[in-house]
């Protein structure tokens, strides 16, 4: 996998060559190690160990239902009170963030309706506030620590 710009932290890889797999701290297993996971599994580490965010209030792949369709969001972010507060996209390094990612991620907010939104690849990375008065969302210079929330 290639090094990421996110903060590197004590990887605990498992599987063998022909399945690699990674261990994820939120849902305490081995899971498979794909592009996208290697930049979930940094990701979660940059949030809870630098940024301060409980990793008892995230949670990755998280069923979604719109109609008849389901879907998971990559990462939720939960209030004390558990009402969704941020949600979070990540992309493989590979995968250039896009109109049609961030077009994915509004679908998902019209369930869930938080506060934040965050899109990464691993190399660049992305946080908005949404502004829900105005329907805008307004692009954050960096992603705030959990007390700043």
């Amino acid at each position: 996998m290639i090094p990421l710009n996110l903060p590197k932290f004590d990887i605990k890889l498992g599987g063998d060559p022909s399945h690699p797999t990674i261990f994820d701290i939120l849902r305490r297993q081995f899971v498979a190690l794909t592009s996208e996971e290697w930049v979930r599994q940094h990701f979660i580490h940059y949030l809870t160990d630098h940024l301060h965010y409980p990793s008892a209030l995230l949670a990755n792949e998280v069923a979604l239902r719109i109609g008849k369709k389901s879907l998971r969001a990559d990462s939720v972010l939960y209030n004390r009170d558990l009402s969704p507060r941020m949600l979070i996209e990540y992309k493989a390094p590979s995968v250039r963030i896009t109109q049609k990612v961030f077009t994915q991620i509004a679908v998902y907010n019209r369930l869930l309706h938080v506060d934040y939104l965050i899109i990464s690849n691993g190399l660049e990375s992305y946080c908005a506030k949404m502004d829900y008065q105005t329907n805008r969302l307004n692009f954050l210079r960096s992603i705030p620590f959990y007390e700043q929330l």
